[in-house]
């Protein structure tokens, strides 16, 4: 199907029409979908526009190469200018564009005029320390506005950044720094996780351990005395406030080439190594910047809040580069969710006033297992406009998060993108787009995607099968880090003679061309030719009111090939069957069993049901259910550095083998 030309009109039951007031004023309108469809190269260059370029492209668009396509060719500019120093130079720089809230209730308001001042003097501390143009910095550091100042000082001197979540392994963090043969890391001494002020210096002291392209560890003091004994290599080590402080605020910016490099975001595979994807300057943020601003209908007065880690493609997209380019006033925080109490995020919203709320369905789910109370204990009446991200999100969530946390007043912006599309594709435009509970919508204007099946092929409404995007846009990353063969292999390799980029999700389309999601191909169910979706599954089961999350894998069966497993997390502690006796385990699992049939279909039925406490998680909020089928099947997983909490898999495999031990 190609990208849609008119605005869908779906009607019936359960179709959420944009509000009157923010359709009269959205910032996109539905004239967008046909001019975008007409010409989808003039519709980008005219998004290109609303960026500065310090010389012109001579072409949008260039397919000679690909799957490494080139966007915007010949065009030079500089992100970080892009970001900061044209509103400044705009007479903007007395608006707030942080708003940084720590995980102790520490708090700083940074303007975007301190913001570029602080990005200038870091530029001149990275030149000083022998940074330079293609040069990789390689970040460890929390939610800091120290984190978001040297990804920008990275770009103003065209350093390719790579952020890692500072929850990761020493391990993890020394995969990326050998990938990209960093000269820098830039880390902390230590950081908060739930409350507890813990060392991070010594596990960055373990990463770059005889890896002798590592000239300079850059620290920033984050916790203090409260992380003493910070280990210290002289010549090699510096501190952020020692080289940082006594810089000049006045910074040069050099123009770069739109396809120079901007930064290296790692993936995990299936198994293996992960996949440093690479995304270049002047595509990425031309989209970065246009979906942010349309996606949100920011304005100028908007607080926004992406809560994602800066580590997550999410937050490069939709918390740095995108909100930094439109001058958007943003919080950003550092802290757990659910630290020091489960209300934290909404009193967040309160204190600040925030307008936008853009959040991951796993934290929504999160929040219902404390019942509609939880909001409901907070004035959350300046919102305007709720964001979800990172996997599908299950219908009950969607009108959880709309009716308690929007008060049935928010539109709900689903966001269907990956790592490797850099920015989102398919999703509404929340002043002319009618949202489903559930779906992410249709593509956006100047994106298209298909399902199709194996063999390339459209499919019908109705009919499952591969997500593909079926025509070029901006923001596609460029390359894998060193292995352009597994770039090709992994996303273009399959439907080469058709040119389509293969995402690795499973979906449908509905009647309406509305775009189900249906997870990762990975994940989708054989049980005696069934193919069922595990999104679908786990739907049905977080709609029973015991159940507030679920993963559903398969696990090997002579019979039926596969059998359904479900892992689920009760609502409460007080649920039956939370606790461990056999009797109420067997209560709950033939109670969902049946409400999965009455809501899919016998066939549907969990052979299994498991009660957890919690799922192997992304830090971005995706259960790993791969890594959960691994249990089921008894093979040792693959790549776990993305895990947010490996005691999370640990305590699933236990409970796979007491409940295998029951029967």
């Amino acid at each position: 199907m190609p990208a849609a030309a008119a605005v869908p009109a779906p009607t019936g039951d359960g179709v959420h029409l944009p509000p009157p007031a923010l359709a009269a004023a959205a910032n996109v309108g539905a004239e967008a979908y046909a001019r975008a469809a007409a010409d989808p190269e003039a519709f980008w260059a005219e998004q290109a526009a609303r960026l500065r370029w310090d010389a012109p492209w001579h072409t949008v668009f260039d397919g000679s190469t690909m799957p490494t396509a080139r966007w915007f060719a010949g065009g030079r500019l500089n992100v970080a200018v892009n970001c900061l120093d044209r509103h400044v130079e705009a007479g903007r720089g007395g608006k707030v564009a942080l708003h940084w809230e720590g995980e102790p209730g520490d708090s700083r308001t940074i303007t975007y005029a301190e913001l570029s001042a602080e990005v200038n003097r870091l530029a001149n501390a990275l030149q000083e320390l022998g940074i330079g143009a293609g040069d990789r910095v390689v970040l460890y550091l929390p939610v800091l506005p120290e984190t978001i100042a040297a990804t920008m000082a990275c770009a103003r001197v065209g350093a390719v950044v790579s952020l890692v979540f500072g929850g990761f392994s020493a391990e993890a963090l020394r995969f990326r720094l050998a990938d990209t043969g960093a000269k820098l890391l830039v880390t902390t001494d230590g950081q908060f996780r739930r409350g507890t002020a813990v060392g991070v210096k010594d596990a960055a002291d373990a990463a770059v351990a005889g890896l002798d392209h590592v000239e300079h560890v850059l620290v920033v003091r984050r916790t203090g005395d409260l992380t003493p004994d910070v280990p210290w290599t002289p010549g090699r080590d510096v501190w952020w406030h020692d080289v940082v402080d006594r810089q000049s605020s006045e910074h040069a910016a050099a123009s770069f080439d739109a396809e120079h490099p901007l930064f290296v975001i790692y993936t995990s595979g299936t198994t293996g190594r992960p996949k440093g994807l690479v995304h270049t300057s002047g595509g990425y943020l031309v989209q970065a910047s246009w979906t942010h601003w349309a996606c949100f209908d920011v304005k100028d007065d908007d607080v926004y809040w992406c809560q994602a880690d800066l580590a997550w493609v999410t937050a490069h997209t939709y918390e740095m580069y995108g909100p930094l380019s439109n001058g958007t006033t943003q919080v950003i925080y550092e802290g757990s969710p659910l630290t020091p109490h489960p209300g934290r995020h909404f009193e967040v919203v309160q204190k600040y006033g925030v307008t936008i709320y853009y959040t991951a369905p796993t934290l929504v789910r999160t929040f219902m297992r404390f019942g509609e109370q939880l909001p409901a204990g907070y004035d959350l009446s300046s919102l305007r406009l709720l964001g979800s991200v990172g996997e599908a999100i299950n219908p009950e969530a969607w009108n959880w998060l709309h009716r308690n946390v929007g008060g049935g007043r928010c539109p709900v912006v689903d966001t269907w993108w990956q790592s490797e599309t850099g920015a989102a594709v398919v999703a509404p435009l929340p002043g002319v787009t009618p949202l489903k509970a559930g779906s992410a919508t249709v593509p956006l204007p100047g994106l298209s995607v298909a399902v199709v099946g194996e063999d390339g092929e459209e499919l019908a409404p109705g009919e499952s099968g591969l997500l593909v995007i079926d025509r070029p846009w901006p923001g596609m990353a460029r390359t894998v880090w060193g292995d352009h063969e597994r770039f090709v292999r992994s996303y273009w390799e399959k439907f080469a003679d058709r040119g389509y980029y293969l995402a690795g999700d499973g979906a449908h389309r509905d009647a309406d061309g509305y775009v189900w999601l249906e997870g990762r191909v990975d994940d989708v169910l054989n049980v005696s030719g069934h193919r069922l979706s595990s999104i679908e599954l786990e739907s049905a089961l977080v709609s029973h009111p015991q159940v507030a999350e679920a993963a559903v894998v398969g696990a090997p069966d002579e019979t039926t090939g596969q059998r359904i497993v479900a892992f689920v997390i009760p609502r409460s502690a007080r649920t039956p069957a939370a606790g461990q006796d056999a009797a109420g385990r067997a209560d709950l699992a033939a109670e969902l069993r049946a409400h999965v049939a009455a809501r899919v279909g016998a066939v549907a039925k969990p052979r299994d049901v498991v009660v957890v406490a919690d799922l192997p998680k992304t830090r971005s909020g995706k259960i790993m259910r791969r890594l959960v089928a691994d249990v089921t099947a008894g093979r040792s997983g693959g790549d776990v550095t993305s895990l947010q909490d490996e005691s999370a898999l640990a305590a699933v495999a236990r409970a796979w083998q007491e409940h295998t031990g029951d029967r």
